[in-house]
C-alpha cells in the first residue's frame, strides 16, 4: 500500500515538473508559493493558459487540478460560468485575471461562479501580473476567496 502511494506521489511530482517545464523561474516560484498557501490561487502564462491552481482552489472550482490539467483562456474564462449578482453572464474580458493579462496591471472584482461540481460560489478575485527581473511579463496570478451566501 505504501509503495503504491509513493509511486502515485512520484508520478504527480513528474506531472507537475512537466507542467512547469519551459517556464521561467518566476512562474516556477509562483507555483511553489501557491502550493504553500492556504488561500486559493490560479496561475496563467502570458497567453492566458492555466498552468496551475492549488489545493484550496480545488474546493471552489469543484475539481482537482490533476483532473482538469492546463486550459486555454477561452475555456477557463467560461467553464465556471461567471456571472454578476443579477445572474447575467460576465464576458471573459470583465474577469480580473483576463484584465491583468490585457493590461499587465493588478485588477480586482467580485462575482459568482459555478464550480465543476455544480456548487455556486460568490467569490472575490485579486489578480496581479508576474513580472520578471528583466521586466518581462511572465503571466499572472489570481488569489480568490468565497463570501458566505447572501453577503
Amino acid at each position: 500500500m505504501l509503495r503504491q502511494e509513493l509511486a502515485g506521489q512520484k508520478e504527480l511530482v513528474i506531472q507537475q515538473e512537466f507542467t512547469m517545464n519551459g517556464y521561467g523561474v518566476e512562474i516556477i516560484l509562483s507555483r511553489q508559493l501557491a502550493d504553500c498557501l492556504d488561500t486559493p490561487v490560479f496561475i496563467v502564462d502570458p497567453d492566458g493558459t492555466l498552468l496551475f491552481y492549488n489545493h484550496p482552489a480545488e474546493a471552489i472550482l469543484g475539481r482537482r487540478f490533476e483532473d482538469t490539467g492546463v486550459m486555454q483562456v477561452e475555456e477557463w474564462s467560461t467553464i465556471f460560468k461567471p456571472c454578476d449578482d443579477q445572474g447575467a453572464e460576465l464576458a471573459p474580458e470583465r474577469l480580473p485575471l483576463v484584465e491583468t493579462l490585457t493590461t499587465q496591471k493588478a485588477a480586482h472584482g467580485s462575482f459568482w461562479i459555478n464550480g465543476l461540481d455544480g456548487h455556486l460560489h460568490n467569490i472575490s478575485v485579486t489578480s496581479v501580473p508576474i513580472i520578471g527581473r528583466s521586466n518581462s511579463f511572465s503571466g499572472a496570478l489570481a488569489i480568490f476567496w468565497t463570501h458566505p451566501q447572501g453577503v
